[in-house]
């Protein structure tokens, strides 16, 4: 398909949001359109749209579809919606997040059906375009903490493909890029679902980034072998006392950088931190299907049916092990209880 890739975006009729399906990629290029609660559902829970920034422009975006495809009394319709979309993906606040602020919107605006539906287009609107400055002012705050040359170890997908544009944990390198610095990046291949392998070194190999990918078990050694200078990840999740949830693996991640001396950055915007949720334990972790482990991107199924499974989405980083916390409003040190109330007074 020919064109600037685009992740997720309101289709010209107003009547469906379009997303890029990203478990498609790196093989091919294709677009959906979402009509209904049910398809925008599915494209949530089953990853086609995924990243905390891009799924939250798509819950905005698909509030004001369904909204206007609602007659009689909208709000309790509306609630109705958001409830259930909310429930596609539990771990990732954005969702929630946008939902609510759709919500709220419409409790706002109770008027007219035109006024509603119209201050509802400008809220999902404002969303994504906050989306994109939120993620260029992370990117540039990143810029501050590294050099070019360096060596940056990622881990599961936080770039352009997770938001609008630049994206989080990978903006930097992005913005980087553009600006003449020479990164070298270490993508992990992210198991199960493979975000590192299918997404990151595409992206990242595409903006013509020096891309290495490798298995997930070969970060530790890369480190000792003084090749990586820092850890940049996106996340999930962020509770008030900075522990954080994002992709299985990412705090094996954080200890291996601990134990070598290297910093491990998490890259976040407002809307992913949730100072309504105290610590890490109160993060719900979301578990998927154990057919992802024995069978996706397999030609057979690599473990017998009758052995079980434990397959967690996310795994939660403990705030002692992240080096620093990197927002659209500046960089946040431990303690994050302090640190980031600080920068969101």
């Amino acid at each position: 398909m020919s064109g600037r890739i685009f992740t997720v975006r309101l289709s010209e009729d107003e009547n469906a949001v379009e997303i890029l399906d990203q478990t498609l990629i790196p093989n091919r290029i294709e677009y959906l359109r979402l009509e209904t609660a049910g398809q925008i559902f599915e494209a949530i829970s089953e990853l086609r749209v995924r990243g905390a920034p891009a799924i939250g422009v798509c819950a905005g975006f698909g509030m004001y579809v369904l909204a206007r495809g609602m007659s009689g009394d909208l709000l309790p319709q509306l609630e109705r919606a958001g409830e259930y979309l909310i429930s596609s993906r539990p771990t990732a606040v954005n969702l929630s997040w946008a939902v609510n602020r759709m919500l709220d919107c419409a409790r706002k605006h109770s008027g007219s059906h035109d006024e509603l539906l119209s201050a509802l287009k400008s809220e999902c609107t404002a969303i994504c375009d906050e989306d994109k400055a939120v993620c260029r002012a992370i990117s540039e705050n990143g810029l501050t903490l590294v050099h070019d040359g360096d060596g940056i170890l990622t881990h599961c997908n936080a770039g352009a493909l997770a938001a609008v544009e630049y994206g989080t944990g990978l903006g930097t390198l992005l913005l980087g890029k553009e600006r003449g610095y020479n990164f070298r990046a270490y993508c992990d291949e992210t198991r199960p679902l493979l975000q590192g392998a299918r997404l990151t070194s595409f992206e990242l190999s595409h903006a013509g980034i020096d891309t290495t990918l490798i298995c997930d078990s070969a970060a530790s050694m890369l480190m000792k072998q003084g090749k990586i200078q820092a850890c940049f990840v996106g996340c999930d999740r962020v509770a008030a006392n900075g522990d954080t949830a994002n992709k299985i693996g990412t705090r094996s991640v954080a200890i291996n950088a601990k134990y070598h001396g290297i910093p491990f950055y998490v890259f976040c915007p407002r809307s992913t931190i949730d100072f309504s949720c105290k610590t890490g334990n109160d993060i719900v972790i979301e578990e998927r299907s154990g057919s992802e482990i024995k069978t996706n991107f397999f030609s057979q199924p690599v473990a017998e049916e009758s052995v079980k499974c434990w397959n967690p989405a996310f795994d939660v980083t403990d705030a002692e092990l992240i080096t620093a916390i990197v927002t659209e409003r500046g960089i946040a040190r431990y303690p994050y209880t302090e640190s980031l109330r600080k920068l969101f007074s």
